[in-house]
């Protein structure tokens, strides 16, 4: 029953988070990002902590846990998502998102294995793989498209400096999770990323103070309310749940199966055209998936002739 549990939770995750792209840009469009993605973090941080506290389930780290919650905050949300959106400034969005998603679940891995969080596994490798090849598939078109300046080759390393800060809070913050809860977790980390972010946005955005005073257009609320409902509050306290649940790399995954979902909703919605070489694309991204999230039972399947060999072998 766990199992079908999580499977649920990993699809509304990717689900949530694949259509949260369209409404990021619907808010980047008119809005300073990072004062876009700050406002975000702490509306939603703020309820989840209020929610807790109503609760009377909220219990404040001490000591080592305190600093460590601190650390992961800043990784997953303010090193994050303040380099992330002025890197895609510089590069093209279906490059960054390349760039991002396949770098995600492959740092998952290699942080959760450095820090004894995750076991090594060719298939889990291989899936992976699978899922970065698929990934450069899909965009190719606005890969080839890129150009090589400065300015570019800075997104570029923003942009992966992102993905990377992102997968070493997450693997931090493990231990957390199943100390403290996903909702704690959840409420703290954006909350203090997001202020830490917003004081970002102050000092570098030049019209941040502006848009705060000014009038938002619908659509730019319309954009904030579904990130802060579904993008943090729900798919953000799931990533927590399956962080604790199933572990770094295949939480992680999710990064093979929501960009397909967003490129097929930006074709339902937005008229935007899918070629063959995409489609292609997303089935081996959705195959690569499914190899992470079932890595260890490929696993068992794939050794079973080889242990029954073995065991017919011996006198």
């Amino acid at each position: 029953m766990s199992s079908v549990r999580n499977l649920t939770k990993f699809l509304v995750l990717c689900l949530v988070w694949g259509l949260t792209w369209i409404a990021v840009k619907v808010g980047v469009n008119t809005m300073p990002p990072m004062l876009f993605a700050a406002t975000r973090f702490i509306a939603a941080g703020s309820v989840l902590l209020g929610w807790g506290a109503a609760r009377g389930t909220i219990v404040l780290p001490q000591g080592g846990n305190m600093l460590r919650l601190l650390v992961a905050s800043l990784l997953m949300i303010t090193l994050c998502y303040g380099p992330l959106f002025w890197g895609m400034k510089f590069i093209p969005s279906g490059t960054a998102a390349v760039l991002e998603m396949s770098l995600t679940p492959l740092a998952l891995l290699a942080f959760g294995i450095a820090m004894g969080e995750e076991r090594w596994s060719l298939v889990r490798f291989c899936a992976m793989g699978l899922g970065v090849f698929g990934l450069a598939v899909l965009f190719a078109p606005e890969i080839m498209a890129s150009n090589t300046s400065s300015s570019t080759m800075l997104g570029l390393v923003a942009v992966a400096w992102a993905a990377i800060s992102s997968a070493a809070g997450s693997v931090l913050a493990r231990p957390l999770v199943s100390e403290f809860g996903s909702s704690f977790l959840s409420g703290s980390t954006t909350l203090i990323g997001g202020i830490a972010l917003f004081a970002a946005s102050l000092l570098i955005e030049p019209h941040a103070t502006g848009s705060l005073s000014s009038m938002w257009s619908w659509q730019v609320i319309t954009g904030w309310l579904f990130l802060v409902i579904f993008g943090s509050l729900i798919g953000y306290s799931i990533y927590m749940q399956l962080l604790r649940d199933i572990g770094p790399a295949r939480a992680g995954s999710f990064a093979f199966v929501s960009p397909a979902i967003a490129v097929s909703v930006g074709a339902l919605l937005a008229g935007e055209t899918i070629t063959v070489l995409g489609v292609a694309g997303m089935v081996l991204m959705l195959l690569a998936a499914g190899g992470c999230l079932f890595a260890d039972q490929l696993t068992n399947l794939l050794s079973a002739p080889q242990k029954a060999k073995a065991c017919s072998a011996r006198p």
